[in-house]
């Protein structure tokens, strides 16, 4: 009998877990905007319908506050480009695993691999 409630509360809490994750995330990005849309396609000899999560972030709201050490989200970047002639900017040459991006008129030079930011320069391009 007690093995039977024990099993009960295990499962219950395992299934009630992903629900609290999913409104954790929710509430890290406050200007995340999601809408749920249901598609249906009509194909010969079937139907497929699609629920889906459309997450977009709301740009006039979101400041670039890049600091070191975060991870680069070019989703949050304005004018993201990936600056390859960081000559004409008057930028020094990455260091080997890095690349300058270019997020309205700053240089952030973020590690290719890791994504991670390790240095801002603030007005760099005009």
């Amino acid at each position: 009998m007690m093995k039977k409630f024990i099993l009960t509360a295990i499962a219950a809490s395992m299934v009630a877990s992903p629900m609290v994750a999913s409104e954790a995330s929710a509430q890290d990005y406050p200007h995340q905007q999601q809408r749920h849309e249901t598609v249906v396609r009509h194909q010969p000899g079937r139907t497929v319908v699609v629920d889906r999560t459309v997450s977009r972030y709301d740009r006039a709201e979101y400041r670039n506050d890049w600091r070191r050490g975060e991870r680069f989200d070019y989703r949050r970047a304005r004018n993201y480009r990936v600056i390859n002639d960081y000559r004409g900017y008057r930028l020094k040459a990455p260091p080997r695993g890095y690349h300058y991006v270019r997020s309205g008129n700053d240089a952030v030079l973020v590690g290719i691999t890791s994504g991670v930011i390790a240095g801002i320069i603030a007005g760099a391009i005009r």
